[in-house]
């Protein structure tokens, strides 16, 4: 199989999208999952006529009539079952939020009115129904709230609790893997030799699905082509997505695209006309598991995370697509090779409210520093060698 398009890659990789089902959580556990039921009001919102601020509720024809003074008949807290008046000089004394009773009509604050010995006397001309919240007159019962296939956000939360939809549905998170290989590699917390590298992709990729309520188990593999064999049998049985790193260039220990095919795991595609990432390698199992295999270098394997894997994750949960915007580059880029190239940007908004992108020097895809003060990778397309200040192309967000 020839190296393949970015475009085209991304069409094979958003083509093998998934359901994972739903599930039911309790709704303080659901901040940051996604929506799979409407909400909907169980009841008229609000449930009844309430004043909107604190004073007197009066019956407005009595004011018609000329009255403009009034006994205060009782005092009614929120909470409270509406309170009645029984003759037209009587009024109620009212607070805000609470249910107002058939018997008077309008609400008048009590900057307005002057009390005195339970008499209450009004200071301004008065309009029917002021200061009064109707009832229904936000939502009716049954009307949709919220719409599914939305992630959780506080606000949602507190539109659930109010009408006691403590428990809601949500779409399940595919179970997945990160798998790291290669005999260099030693942890975090080790003293590296001269000849070796902290791991730093695992936590990397961890560390983003977290973002999206995914519990990423972690794995390290060495250029071990037995031990990696047996794990890839055993996690395409137990989790919906691997995501690899390493292992999958032309070295002599790069035994994934063996290890696979051995398996029978359908290649959908091995290297793309891009960099940083060319050896990143896409498949498939009998069982539907997918398999993103990128090339072990930090840089690369933060581009492809975001480029291909973010796009698919979203798609699969129905997430309202957050994927690329168009930034105007603020530059000139020169690279001669024909590949889609990835280079990292600042992105910034200018006086005129346009996104812009600054790209920075870095030394490869082995040169992860630059990924903590830039903010995107801009996509620059292959048929071209130059790009210009004032142009504008699409970038790909990982930090702002």
């Amino acid at each position: 199989m020839e190296m393949i398009t970015v475009q085209q890659a991304e069409d094979i990789v958003m083509s093998q999208h998934q359901d994972f089902g739903t599930e039911k959580i309790p709704y303080e556990l659901a901040l940051g999952r996604v929506l799979a039921e409407d909400l909907c009001a169980d009841r008229d919102l609000p449930p009844f006529d309430r004043p909107t601020v604190d004073g007197i509720a009066i019956n407005y024809s009595s004011y018609q009539k000329g009255i403009q003074s009034f006994t205060i008949k009782a005092v009614q807290s929120a909470g409270e079952p509406s309170l009645s008046i029984d003759s037209e000089n009587e009024c109620i004394e009212i607070m805000t939020g609470a249910a107002l009773g058939s018997s008077v009509d309008t609400v008048i604050r009590y900057e307005d009115i002057s009390i005195d010995n339970g008499t209450v006397s009004i200071n301004i001309d008065v309009k029917k129904g002021k200061n009064i919240h109707l009832k229904a007159r936000d939502k009716k019962r049954g009307d949709i709230l919220v719409k599914a296939d939305q992630v959780i956000t506080p606000a949602i939360i507190g539109i659930a609790s109010s009408v006691g939809q403590t428990t809601l549905s949500v779409k399940k998170l595919p179970k997945i893997i990160i798998i790291s290989t290669g005999d260099e590699m030693v942890s975090a917390e080790s003293c590296p030799t001269p000849f070796q590298l902290r791991r730093s992709n695992g936590i990397t990729i961890q560390t983003v699905l977290e973002k999206y309520k995914i519990k990423a188990d972690v794995l390290h593999l060495n250029d071990d082509y037995e031990e990696i064999k047996k794990e890839l049998s055993r996690c395409i049985n137990e989790y919906d997505v691997l995501l690899m790193s390493g292992g999958v260039s032309m070295g002599k220990f790069d035994y994934l695209p063996k290890a696979c095919e051995e398996l029978g795991i359908e290649k959908l595609f091995h290297k793309i006309k891009q960099r940083p990432g060319k050896p990143f390698w896409f498949g498939k199992s009998k069982n539907q598991k997918l398999i993103f295999a990128f090339p072990g270098n930090p840089v690369s394997v933060f581009m492809c995370l975001h480029r291909y894997f973010i796009p698919w994750l979203e798609k699969s949960l129905e997430i309202p697509d957050s994927g690329f915007q168009f930034a105007v580059l603020q530059n000139d880029i020169d690279f001669p090779f024909s590949l889609q190239y990835f280079a990292q940007v600042k992105l910034r908004i200018n006086s005129s409210g346009q996104l812009t992108a600054e790209s920075v020097d870095t030394n490869g895809s082995g040169d992860f520093s630059h990924l903590a003060d830039t903010h995107a990778f801009i996509e620059l397309p292959m048929e071209q060698n130059t790009f210009r200040k004032g142009e504008v192309y699409k970038v790909w967000r990982y930090n702002f």
